[in-house]
């Protein structure tokens, strides 16, 4: 393999990598922005997103299908959560939110291990993304080009909604002062409501996309929820595009430190994330303390 069709093909499966992270952090950062909750059942509910995405193929035969089932799913439960049991605490200290949320991830890691069983399950990719394109002569695989395209595009989503629509003016101005918008008659719990269902929904998207590389098992939730909190990190609390950045640059050592430096690859990573924080305490895009 010629230097260049190796560092394209690299380059490539590091861009499939950061769509999954983005769908992390993204969820996680946004939460914290509008909410200034720690989620600790992010990796979590990743993980269910992968098991509920299995379910979904199993019953429809379609991993499309799956694709919007499982965030639908987990979304709704979000919401769900976010109304019954944290709406009850934005008045106490934060410390809550931090038991609360770690709560969910034990009874919800536990509650797919009941429904599941211990064992990895496999979701097949769909027969259109199972073969493999020719980048500069080597083979690649077609499921994580579809990845790294639907990483792109989700970004490009998310920031029109953001900066586009009502929602997402009313999103950034609730993250800004939230007791301005709910002087100005918009329902604030709505809107934090709707924040954690969304970003509830981007991590069991990343979950049922990462199902057909990884398979359905208990063990995507660790990692996932260590690589959520290095991005968010690292791009800064809160800033959608500090997400972006955080996975595209974890995403990139990963790939290139797994294939030069399989045993550092993890000190890597966080190498990375303190030399950000050495440089900026708050983030590349966080505010500084």
């Amino acid at each position: 393999m010629s230097t260049l069709a190796f560092l394209l093909n690299q380059s490539v499966n590091a861009l499939s990598q950061a769509a999954l992270l983005f769908f992390l952090g993204v969820g996680l950062t946004l939460i914290f922005g509008i909410m200034r909750i720690v989620n600790f059942a992010h990796g979590t509910l990743y993980m269910l997103g992968a098991f509920v995405g299995y379910s979904a193929v199993r019953i429809t035969g379609s991993y499309w299908g799956a694709l919007v089932a499982a965030p639908l799913v987990v979304g709704l439960l979000g919401t769900a959560f976010e109304f019954g049991i944290l709406r009850r605490l934005y008045r106490r200290d934060a410390h809550a939110f931090l038991m609360v949320t770690f709560g969910l991830a034990l009874v919800t890691g536990e509650a797919v291990r009941l429904i599941w069983g211990s064992e990895a399950l496999q979701v097949p990719a769909p027969a259109l993304l199972s073969g493999v394109v020719f980048l500069l002569d080597e083979p690649f695989p077609v499921y994580r080009l579809f990845l790294a395209a639907a990483g792109a595009v989700m970004a490009f989503a998310i920031w029109q909604l953001l900066e586009r629509t009502r929602l997402g003016l009313l999103i950034r101005a609730t993250s800004q002062n939230a007791e301005m918008v709910h002087a100005l008659g918009t329902d604030v719990n709505m809107i934090r409501s709707a924040v954690f269902g969304i970003g509830c929904g981007l991590a069991a998207l990343g979950g049922v996309l990462a199902a057909p590389l990884v398979t359905a098992s208990h063990g995507m939730a660790a990692s996932a929820v260590i690589d959520a909190f290095v991005i968010v990190i690292i791009g800064g609390m809160g800033s959608f595009l500090g997400s972006l950045i955080g996975a595209l640059l974890v995403a990139f050592v990963q790939v290139f430190g797994n294939y030069y430096y399989p045993d550092f690859a993890l000190a890597f990573m966080y190498l990375l994330m303190l030399l950000v924080l050495v440089v900026r305490p708050g983030g590349l895009l966080g505010k500084e303390a």
